[in-house]
């Protein structure tokens, strides 16, 4: 709104949203967040509830990837790659048994259909499969890190709980990811250090409240930098229609007639 001066339309949502939006787990370690982000999804699967792993970068994908192969668990991997690929895998994302890790960008923009797509299956085998996942509750959005921006957080969320479905989310958080690393405070630190064993999570309010107010200091930081860029931008764009008002003159025989008034002025 401050800088493309365009109105924001809020559209409500089509049906109520049930999903449940679980409090972080804050780990001392990033290897004690991955362990246990391996033993969640390891029970999910067991219990056949379609979990969907939201990481930050391909890296850290592939990494998780690695760490779900020595666990037996059968997976999917997705790093906006393969677009089209992705696209359909993301449709069955939503099955029993399904384990699927994603980047941010890799298939947005597809339905997460619980009980997966019914194209290519009869009515009562999708019903059957979905009814499932429901009793389940639903498609389970599981964050392996905060991102710099709370949208990008809100989109992962969004994966779940589509159209009034079920759903669970919950992000798992260590002090070694690069935005705790950064911007969590020493009193954060200090309460992770008298708190519990690195391997046993907290969920506390104050250091929820602690990665909000950093997401919201790196959010405005990018902000003035957009704007910054804009700036130049509008230089640059009024350079460029100083440059076509000539050129239009001059294909429309305006600067000619212009310069011939000028010569018989001068001569009268």
């Amino acid at each position: 709104l401050k800088i493309y001066r365009l109105d924001v339309l809020v559209i409500p949502t089509n049906a109520p949203m049930t999903r449940i939006d679980d409090a972080d787990l804050i780990y001392q370690t990033e290897q004690a967040k991955w362990k246990a982000v391996v033993q969640e999804v390891e029970e999910l699967y067991r219990r056949g509830r379609p979990v969907l792993l939201g990481t930050a970068s391909i890296e850290n994908s592939e990494r998780l990837s690695v760490l779900l192969q020595k666990n037996g668990i059968p997976h999917e991997v997705l790093n906006a790659k393969q677009h089209e690929k992705e696209a359909h895998i993301i449709t069955q994302a939503g099955r029993p048994d399904s384990v699927t890790v994603a980047t941010n960008m890799a298939g947005r923009g597809t339905d997460i259909v619980l009980g997966g797509s019914p194209e290519g299956r009869s009515k009562e085998e999708w019903q059957e499969e979905h009814n499932r996942v429901v009793e389940m509750g639903g498609l389970y959005i599981l964050g392996t890190e905060r991102h710099e921006a709370r949208r990008i957080d809100n989109q992962l969320r969004g994966r779940g709980g589509r159209q009034g479905d079920p759903g669970t989310s919950r992000f798992y958080v260590s002090l070694e990811d690069d935005l705790m690393r950064l911007f969590a405070s020493d009193t954060i630190r200090g309460v992770m250090d008298r708190a519990l064993p690195e391997d046993v999570p907290i969920e506390s309010k104050m250091v929820t409240k602690a990665i909000e107010r950093a997401q919201t200091t790196v959010e405005q930081k990018n902000a003035e930098v957009r704007k910054n860029v804009l700036k130049y931008d509008e230089v640059m764009n009024e350079q460029r229609n100083v440059i076509y008002r000539r050129r239009d003159r001059m294909l429309t025989g305006t600067e000619l007639r212009e310069e011939v008034r000028e010569v018989l002025a001068s001569v009268v």
